[in-house]
């Protein structure tokens, strides 16, 4: 299984942006798809997920009510659309795989990583 994200860049603060993860080499309808961030000099955490129906999504409170997640399975490609962006939301963005059925947020659920994207928000 092969990840690659994409769609980041420089923003500024209240601005949006769309990133896109593409999987490969997988059968990616029956992944549940997450989206990590690692700020500088921080730990990788937990943004948001989804399972492979599309039919539930998860948000740290961090983001709730500001990004969204989705996925489009003919496209193999998962989505996280980033609005009312803040400086503090600014990190390397990676898009991973999880085979468990039940969400959760630990990193070690999560099997195979994509190199991620940097998303730099201006104040």
């Amino acid at each position: 299984v092969q990840l690659q994200a994409s769609g980041g860049g420089l923003v500024q603060a209240g601005g949006s942006l769309r990133l896109s993860c593409v999987v490969s080499r997988g059968f990616f309808s029956d992944y549940h798809m997450g989206w990590f961030r690692q700020a500088p000099g921080k730990e990788r955490e937990f943004v948001a997920a989804i399972n492979s129906d599309g039919g539930a999504t998860f948000y740290s409170d961090s983001v709730k009510g500001r990004f969204t997640i989705s996925r489009d399975n003919a496209k193999n490609t998962v989505y996280l659309r980033m609005d009312s962006l803040k400086p503090e939301d600014t990190a390397v963005y990676h898009c991973a795989v999880r085979d468990a059925a039940v969400h959760t947020t630990t990193l070690g659920a999560y099997l195979f990583w994509g190199p991620g994207t940097l998303v730099t928000v201006s104040s």
